[in-house]
């Protein structure tokens, strides 16, 4: 993703990604003496670079972070969309002071007034913004962008993130399900709504169940596209312990489930986060596989009915 290069990537990865560069960079010929058919240059060579960039500026190696971004620059030139983007992440990165920050974003106004259909210097221009604590500005930023690309669902998904941030569910939602209309498989986001859905009905009294009844939905959605994913399930386990709650107090609920399939779909969440946890606990499963937080989170809503949905991980 533009606005979070590699996000998906540990930071155990990262150290092990950037600890390979300076032995890249030596294997490796400078640019200008590969042609367009040498053996040496294939697309995996420049995604190399381009990973190693994002890698050693987390593992605050700006060296070869540089080294890496002038292969990329002598190969494809200081003007290409892509190489732009790049160098914006590394200034970004090593940017003293706010001052500086500012600055960048002077350059990434100026490329955009020249070409303001450059996508990745848009992308970097938002980012720059939600870092510089401007949330209305990349959310007017990001509106706009997506007037003039609609499918690009990396977008959809930031203007989620930026709406919860600012507890503006509603808005989150809608942003979300439009991010399914273009993925509709995608577990991830099924979960991602629902734990959504979950946080607004905090905020709306009046449709509460509705929108807890919705987010259970959301998250069964998402365990039957992918029937091992965390989140899908301490979501469940979640919002079907604050419906049995609900019904406990003697409140009635505007759903077909009955008393047993509440408890049945608890039960479930409950087996699954335990024998998750417990292939945690005995080292089968990868640190890829899940983070410290969520495997923390599943603990503790298994060992103590823990009630909160965590926003961020």
């Amino acid at each position: 993703m533009n606005f979070s290069p590699l996000f998906f990537v540990s930071n155990s990865l990262s150290l092990q990604l950037s600890q390979h560069a300076p032995r890249i960079l030596q294997k490796t010929s400078p640019a200008k003496y590969l042609s367009a058919w040498s053996a040496k240059e294939t697309p995996e060579l420049w995604l190399t670079y381009e990973s190693l960039v994002h890698s050693c500026l987390r593992t605050g190696d700006e060296k070869s972070a540089f080294a890496c971004l002038q292969k990329l620059t002598e190969r494809f030139g200081e003007d290409n969309e892509r190489v732009l983007a790049i160098s914006g992440v590394y200034k970004e990165a090593v940017a003293k002071d706010e001052r500086e920050l500012e600055k960048i974003l002077d350059e990434y106004e100026a490329i955009l007034l020249k070409d303001p259909t450059n996508i990745p210097i848009s992308k970097r221009r938002i980012a720059l913004l939600k870092s510089l604590g401007r949330p209305d500005q990349a959310i007017l930023a990001l509106i706009r962008l997506l007037d003039t690309s609609p499918n690009d669902a990396e977008n959809w998904a930031e203007l989620s993130d930026l709406y919860v941030a600012e507890c503006m569910y509603k808005q989150a939602v809608f942003a979300l399900e439009e991010l399914l209309l273009i993925s509709p498989y995608a577990w991830n986001i099924h979960a991602r709504l629902g734990e959504v859905l979950f946080m607004s009905s905090s905020t709306n009294y009046n449709g509460r169940e509705k929108s807890i009844i919705e987010a259970m939905q959301c998250f069964c959605r998402s365990i039957e596209l992918c029937d091992d994913y965390l989140r899908s399930y301490y979501g469940l386990k979640i919002v079907t312990n604050e419906l049995q709650a609900i019904r406990n107090s003697g409140n009635q609920i505007k759903s077909q489930l009955s008393d047993q399939d509440l408890k049945q779909l608890n039960e479930l969440a409950t087996l699954k986060l335990t024998e998750i946890s417990q292939r945690i606990m005995n080292d089968t499963t990868t640190e890829q596989d899940y983070s410290t937080a969520e495997y923390a989170l599943a603990k503790l809503i298994v060992d103590h009915g823990f009630t909160t949905l965590s926003i961020k991980l």
